[in-house]
C-alpha cells in the first residue's frame, strides 16, 4: 500500500492544487475552460498518438484486453439498467447522469497512476485499453441520452457528431492504426507529439481539482453513493476476475486494474450539459467520486495489483 500511496501522493497534491487555484481565482474562469480545451483536443490526443503509435501494438496483449474491457463497461451498464428499472420514478436525465458515473473513468488519474507503478510498458498497456474503452463507453453514454436525456432529438444527432468528432477518439483510431501496422512516424513528428503528451497529465489533473463541486454533494447524495459502488465494487471485482483467468502480463494486469478502479471522469459534466443530462447530479457524482477515490484506490491496489 505504501508505493500505491506515494504515487498517488502528487495525483492528490495536483488535484487539490487545482481546486485550491480555481477557488482563490488566482487564474479567471475563462483560463480553466481554455485548460480543460487546450488538454480534451491537443494535449491528451497528442499522448495517445504519441504512445499507441510509438510500439508495435501486435506485441502487446490486445485480445485479452479487449475481452476484459467488454465485460468491465458491460457489466457496469447491465447493473445500471437494473437500478433504473428497480426505480421507475427516478427522473431520465438523472439517470444518464447516473450511466455516466457509471461506465466512465477519469483517463488522467488512471495513467499517472500506472505511469507511476509500471513505467512505459504500463503507459503502453493503458494506452490501448483506453484506445478501446473510449469507443464503447461513448457509444453506450450517447445511446442512453437518446432515449433519456431531456431533449433525445436534438441530442442524439449532438450525441453522433459528438462520437464521430471526439477528438480522444480519432486519437485513438490515428495512434492505434500506426502501431498495429507498426509504421515509423517521422522523428520530428513523434518528438512534437511527445512533448505536447508530457503536459497532458499535469494540465489534465489541474483541471479535474477546478472542477470540483464539494457543495453539490449532499443534494445528490444517493446517486453519486450508489455509482461509487459500482466504480470502486463491481468494475475492479469484474476486471480481478478476468485477468486472473486471462493472464495478460503483470504490466497489462495492473492497467486493466487501474483504469476500472479510477474515479469518472469530468468530461460528463460536458456531456450532459450538450445533450440534456441532469448537471448538478453530475457534478455531485464527479465530485465525490473524485474524493472518495483516493481513500478506495489504495486499498484496492493493495487487494488487487499484481
Amino acid at each position: 500500500m505504501t508505493s500505491t500511496f506515494q504515487a498517488l501522493a502528487p495525483i492528490l497534491g495536483l488535484i487539490v492544487l487545482g481546486y485550491v487555484l480555481k477557488r482563490l481565482r488566482f487564474l479567471p474562469a475563462e483560463v480553466w475552460s481554455g485548460i480543460e480545451r487546450l488538454t480534451y483536443f491537443v494535449l491528451f490526443p497528442a499522448l495517445l498518438i504519441s504512445t499507441l503509435g510509438g510500439h508495435d501494438l501486435n506485441r502487446t496483449p490486445w485480445e485479452e484486453t479487449l475481452m476484459v474491457v467488454l465485460a468491465g463497461v458491460t457489466s457496469a451498464a447491465i447493473a445500471l439498467l437494473l437500478w433504473r428499472w428497480r426505480a421507475p420514478s427516478m427522473s431520465g436525465p438523472t439517470f444518464t447522469s447516473i450511466f455516466q458515473g457509471g461506465v466512465r473513468f477519469n483517463t488522467y488519474v488512471a495513467l499517472a497512476l500506472i505511469q507511476a507503478l509500471y513505467g512505459s510498458d504500463g503507459l503502453v498497456a493503458g494506452a490501448v485499453a483506453i484506445a478501446i474503452m473510449i469507443p464503447l463507453v461513448n457509444v453506450a453514454s450517447v445511446s442512453v441520452f437518446a432515449i433519456w436525456g431531456a431533449s433525445p432529438v436534438r441530442g442524439l444527432g449532438a450525441g453522433v457528431r459528438e462520437v464521430l468528432l471526439n477528438p480522444l477518439i480519432v486519437a485513438c483510431a490515428i495512434g492505434g492504426a500506426i502501431g498495429l501496422l507498426d509504421w515509423r512516424m517521422p522523428a520530428p513528428v513523434h518528438g512534437v507529439l511527445e512533448i505536447l503528451g508530457r503536459a497532458a497529465l499535469p494540465l489534465g489533473l489541474l483541471a479535474v481539482g477546478a472542477a470540483l463541486r464539494p457543495a453539490e454533494v449532499r443534494v445528490h447524495l444517493g446517486p453519486a453513493v450508489g455509482t461509487s459502488f459500482i466504480q470502486f465494487g463491481l468494475k475492479p471485482i469484474v476486471a480481478f476476475a478476468l485477468t486472473a483467468y486471462l493472464s495478460p502480463g503483470a504490466a497489462a494486469t495492473g492497467a486493466l486494474l487501474i483504469l476500472f478502479m479510477t474515479p469518472t471522469a469530468p468530461a460528463s459534466y460536458i456531456l450532459a450539459r450538450q445533450l440534456g443530462g441532469d448537471t448538478s447530479a453530475m457534478a455531485s457524482i464527479v465530485t465525490l467520486q473524485t474524493l472518495l477515490a483516493f481513500a478506495a484506490m489504495p486499498v484496492l491496489a493493495t487487494l488487487l495489483l499484481p
